[in-house]
């Protein structure tokens, strides 16, 4: 069943890139994690610009192996004339005959509870993926190629580095409990800027920062699906160590326009933030938000990092959108309040409808 605050996303989306889209028109686009949060997203995207917008549909041909992910997907009914998913382990070649125009490296495990369990397809997924679909990019003469980097490739910055520009070179350990995911964005991110220096591959790389919004699952782990879920169960909602670690969170509508701004724009060999650059809030605080805003009397219970949960958390994480802003005309307009709203509606209507 189709989520009308979805499909009120996904025209958000659409309406905002305005005729850059038109950029799609008759193209193919291969996406690699199309199962995923950020995956299902761009299908859903793609869809309603070829149901409304496109005078000649693009075809977008979307793989995941669904390690986390499920084949049911919570972005609605999907027109399978054009947008073709298939099971496919990225770290393995994928042979594709067609044309293809646009790619998109969006495989991964972002929840640190998940690449804590799975380390070695962590790293192959961004390393040996990004190789093949690279390898296609070339063989195919792709006209834009998109690699899914991390916010987490900066590590800890130093205090004089918050905001953080896209500039600052990382404070990362190689062997610490987070090294299999930093490290392997980080690697991926020189793989992607050798094949543009070697070969011109037209790469373009974005570092997500915290995207969340409707379509997380419950068992993600991340802070904010946690955070919605314990509350709407009428748990306490738990904040880790003593909750004074900060982040800025970008509502979806804003995370995918500025990722598609970035795959649309001519400008190669490029990196960008895409984030929120304000909000900067700290974990006890946000806990306290989602509190109040669900009701009933929650608590917010401070408590010791769990062994699933890998050390090393950065202490802040804020991002300097100004490259973005200036280079592609993007705005990141959703205000916190705004989006958990909206986030906190969709987990009742489809996870928690007694709580409607």
């Amino acid at each position: 069943m189709n989520s009308p605050i979805i499909q009120e996303d996904i025209e958000t989306i659409a309406r905002t890139l305005g005729d850059r889209v038109k950029a799609f028109e008759g193209k193919t686009l291969l996406l690699s994690g199309g199962a995923g949060f950020l995956g299902s997203y761009f299908r859903g995207v793609f869809d309603y610009l070829n149901k409304n917008v496109l005078d000649e549909p693009m075809r977008v041909f979307s793989l995941d192996n669904y390690i986390t992910g499920s084949e049911t997907s919570f972005i609605g009914d999907i027109d399978s004339t054009y947008i073709k998913s298939q099971r496919h382990d990225i770290r393995e070649p994928y042979v594709f005959k067609e044309p293809v125009h646009y790619i998109i490296h969006a495989a991964g495990l972002a929840s640190p509870v998940y690449y804590k369990k799975f380390p070695i397809e962590t790293i192959e997924s961004a390393i040996t993926g990004a190789k093949h679909l690279l390898e296609l990019a070339r063989e195919k003469d792709v006209a834009s190629f998109l690699f899914f980097s991390s916010s987490e490739i900066y590590g800890d910055p130093a205090p004089d580095a918050i905001p953080t520009p896209e500039t600052y070179k990382g404070h990362v350990s190689c062997i610490g409990p987070r090294s299999c995911y930093d490290e392997s964005k980080r690697l991926t991110e020189t793989l992607c800027m050798t094949h543009y220096g070697v070969y011109g591959t037209p790469v373009k790389m974005v570092r997500p920062f915290n995207v969340y919004g409707p379509g997380m699952k419950t068992n993600d782990h991340r802070v904010m699906p946690t955070f919605i879920a314990r509350g709407l169960r009428g748990e306490n909602l738990p904040v880790h160590g003593h909750g004074n670690q900060t982040r800025t969170f970008c509502y979806i509508t804003d995370a995918i326009d500025g990722f598609l701004r970035v795959l649309l724009s001519d400008r190669h060999g490029e990196v960008y933030n895409i984030g929120r650059g304000t909000e900067e809030i700290n974990m006890a605080t946000l806990a306290q938000m989602v509190a109040e805003e669900i009701g009933g009397g929650l608590k917010v219970e401070l408590i010791d990092y769990p062994d699933t949960y890998p050390a090393d958390e950065p202490n802040r994480r804020c991002p300097d959108i100004t490259k973005a802003c200036t280079n592609l005309d993007y705005e990141s307009r959703v205000d916190l309040k705004t989006g958990l709203g909206r986030s906190i509606r969709w987990f009742k209507e489809t996870h928690f409808p007694e709580n409607v």
